[in-house]
């Protein structure tokens, strides 16, 4: 097994192995390069539905796909997995497949808006488009060691509200109504900065732009203070693109990573397989 860092600051890529058989001494290398590097990529992956749940499950307890507790005993035999959602923009017989379409979704980090958040997420390509749907990566620790030290006490024992109310694409999500403003989004409420629980680093913890608000503050004054925050978020010089390729897994830590995603034209397909990792606490 190889380990090469992509950038100074984020992303590795992991060579030598196949991670339907991993053995423990792989996976404990893997994982601390997972925490150290914030997100890992293997490349030429061939993957069953169960064995991407059972490499997932490595990192932690999974999340069951949104309404599967709904359905009916006699149709679940048609899923492979509980814990295995689809992305995808493909529809068949005139309705989606997978979730997120072809749009273009803003820097986020996956479902904050929940009191407690996915730790890490995973995402195995099976289509991919001839250009676009690439997507970017920046670490947020390094990001706030690159605060300016004014910046930094400013927001220390700040809090943000991550709204619940619209999806990474700017979508308002099912069963919500629109806001008034930031200050009455649903959402929970998390600290600017935290310490990450394996790590002891401290990191930044954004969340989305859109609809966010800092605690306490006049929505004038949280706007600005989150524009200023956002400025340092995702310079460029911090970023990593994935350019997908088929068989590609990465695996980010969602505790210090955000990421986005390019659009692409719809004419073309594309589907990746994702599991959702829970915090141990929330499983």
């Amino acid at each position: 097994m190889q380990i090469t860092p992509l950038t100074p600051h984020t992303g590795a890529d992991i060579l030598g192995v196949d991670i339907a058989s991993l053995s423990d001494a792989e996976f404990q290398a893997i994982y601390r390069a997972w925490l150290d590097r914030g997100v890992i990529r293997f490349r030429d992956q061939k993957l069953t539905v169960p064995q991407l749940e059972a490499f997932s499950a490595r990192f932690g307890p999974l999340e069951e796909f949104p309404g599967y507790s709904q359905i009916p005993d006699e149709f679940r035999k048609r899923f492979e997995s509980r814990y295995v959602t689809v992305i995808s923009n493909i529809k068949e017989d005139g309705r989606p497949i997978g979730g997120l379409g072809n749009a273009e979704a803003a820097w986020h980090s996956d479902m904050t808006y929940n009191a407690i958040p996915p730790t890490a997420s995973v995402l195995y390509s099976v289509e991919i488009p001839p250009e676009g749907g690439d997507t970017f990566f920046v670490n947020q620790h390094a990001a706030w060691e690159a605060l300016p030290d004014e910046l930094k006490a400013r927001i220390e024992g700040l809090s943000i509200k991550h709204d619940a109310s619209h999806t990474s694409v700017g979508d308002l999500r099912l069963g919500y109504s629109e806001p008034a403003s930031p200050v009455e989004a649903p959402g929970a409420v998390h600290p600017a900065v935290i310490t990450h629980p394996e790590t002891g680093r401290k990191t930044l913890f954004l969340g989305r732009r859109d609809w966010a608000y800092v605690m306490g503050l006049p929505l004038a004054e949280s706007e600005r203070l989150l524009d200023e925050l956002w400025s340092y978020a995702a310079p460029e010089a911090l970023v990593w693109r994935q350019v997908w390729q088929v068989g590609d897994v990465v695996v980010w830590d969602n505790r210090s990573v955000l990421h986005r995603r390019d659009e692409f034209d719809d004419r073309h397909r594309r589907l990746l397989r994702r599991c959702q990792v829970l915090a141990r606490e929330a499983a």
